[in-house]
């Protein structure tokens, strides 16, 4: 396991789907751009974004005199950062911390939340062992803090292990969750996916998330979107060969099937460490489709929105009651409540659903049983009830696979907007636009499906735009 040492990662809001029910590997919906900061004999990989640049990782020389390898000829890396020009040009690299200069491997990293904290993977043994040529050394996760002028001396993770590897940490953009790529034992096979969560200053033990993200093959590079999406590289079967990129979403305690991406994000290459901009429109990736691993760029059209709401389904049943009845308990009164939709009900309290919003003058007529006297209008209250602004997705909760249903978003409430389309995200790679769409699902699973609703531009060119989602579980069909 991790032989070669990925590094880096970006906190980002966004994943990435395909547009219109067009597959992802149509170049008008996305374009692949290699970057500038790359050479040509050595590997640069994963990338982090921070403010006013891009850091990686290369085992490029870090002078035109060193050449930094191992006793065993393996090259060393070391984290770069290289300033930003424009959104396809980079400056110059040059190492991103003194501090963090090491002759033993930097490798895949990432930041805490607030940038206070950097976890990356190292060399576990730094001692004259790890000088002894055929020394087999073990990655760990190493810890070190910012300091006034740098950062602290590392600290290594609580849960390294010497006999096994650790590596390729990714912490959660709220901090809850910190996954990492382990082959420690209680796996399923090769090195798998771990997960901790996050225990007053620590990190509680490590948590297998089982077969249905981890398989007998490797899986690394986990990310963590802040829509409960996993991102991770396989090398399992059926992919596009080496190294791909596979997607799951967590929902509650449960994931769902990983999805291949598709292309270009993978190709017959080694594709790993994607990684997403805030807009979900752009992001990176590593592969080594040319001959060295490389960093690229995506660029596209395709669309999914990180903020956005639970659908919230209206309820229009309210509880009445005559609050002054307990006073009058040894009269003989009836109340009857007039709920100005035709409708009536008897009693101190009643319960009543109205079949659409509006404006009611709900009214409480009070009758002396003795007398046969009728009170009306006792009490009255003008109750105003109105739907909910938002979007709506109509649909069934659950289907099976290879059975077409329909989705609607008719019942959508957005008084005042002008809207110009309604956008649907499957959550498998495929979208549509419409009023109105029928999808049909071919593989079982939990998907998020997310509708995007956008406004025509206002007389300044402004537009609005808001998203809804639900889960629809997709069961396989079962034969007699």
């Amino acid at each position: 396991m991790m032989k070669r040492y990925y590094c880096g990662y970006i906190i980002v809001l966004f994943l990435l789907v395909p547009l219109t029910g067009i597959m992802a590997q149509d170049d008008e919906m996305m374009k692949v751009h290699k970057l500038n900061i790359n050479t040509r004999q050595y590997n640069e990989m994963t990338p982090v974004l921070i403010s006013g640049g891009i850091v990686f990782c290369s085992d490029r020389r870090i002078s035109g005199i060193v050449n930094n390898k191992t006793f065993d000829n393996d090259r060393v890396y070391n984290i770069f950062y290289a300033p930003h020009r424009d959104s396809l040009e980079w400056g110059n690299a040059a190492i991103y911390s003194d501090d963090l200069k090491s002759f033993f491997t930097r490798g895949p990293f990432c930041f805490s939340p607030d940038g206070s904290e950097l976890y990356f993977t190292g060399d576990v043994e730094t001692g004259k062992r790890a000088f002894k040529r055929g020394f087999e050394n073990r990655s760990g996760i190493y810890i070190v803090e910012k300091v006034p002028g740098g950062w602290s001396d590392p600290v290594p993770f609580e849960y390294n292990d010497p006999l096994w590897n650790v590596g390729h940490p990714f912490i959660s953009n709220d901090g809850k969750y910190l996954f990492f790529a382990s082959d420690i034992p209680g796996g399923q096979g090769g090195s798998d996916i771990w997960m901790c969560r996050k225990e007053g200053d620590g990190w509680s033990e490590p948590e297998n998330p089982g077969r249905i993200i981890n398989s007998s093959s490797s899986e690394l590079y986990p990310f963590f979107t802040p829509a409960n999406e996993l991102l991770f590289a396989s090398d399992r079967p059926g992919g596009k060969g080496g190294l791909d990129l596979y997607s799951s979403r967590m929902h509650g305690s449960e994931w769902s099937a990983p999805v291949l991406m598709p292309e270009p994000i993978n190709s017959e290459a080694d594709d790993f460490g994607l990684i997403k901009e805030e807009t979900g429109t752009e992001g990176y990736f590593a592969s080594n489709r040319d001959r060295t691993d490389d960093i690229y760029k995506y660029i596209s059209d395709l669309k999914r929105m990180s903020n956005c709401d639970s659908i919230i389904y209206d309820s229009f049943c309210y509880e009445f009651i005559e609050g002054e009845s307990e006073k009058f308990d040894s009269i003989p009164f009836r109340y009857e409540w007039d709920f100005d939709d035709g409708t009536k009900a008897n009693g101190v309290r009643a319960v009543h659903c109205f079949e659409e919003p509006g404006t009611y003058l709900v009214k409480l007529n009070v009758i002396d049983e003795l007398t046969g006297e009728v009170k009306e209008n006792e009490v009255s209250y003008l109750l105003e009830i109105k739907r909910t602004v938002q979007g709506f997705i109509t649909s069934p909760d659950t289907c099976y696979t290879g059975e077409p249903i329909e989705m609607d978003a008719a019942y959508t409430y957005l008084p005042g907007w002008d809207i110009a389309e309604y956008y649907w995200n499957f959550d498998d790679g495929s979208a549509d636009t419409g009023l109105k769409t029928e999808k049909t699902y071919f593989r079982e699973g939990i998907y998020n499906v997310q509708l995007i609703i956008s406004s025509h531009p206002d007389e300044e060119g402004n537009i609005d735009r808001t998203c809804v989602h639900k889960y629809i579980v997709v069961e396989e069909r079962g034969f007699d």
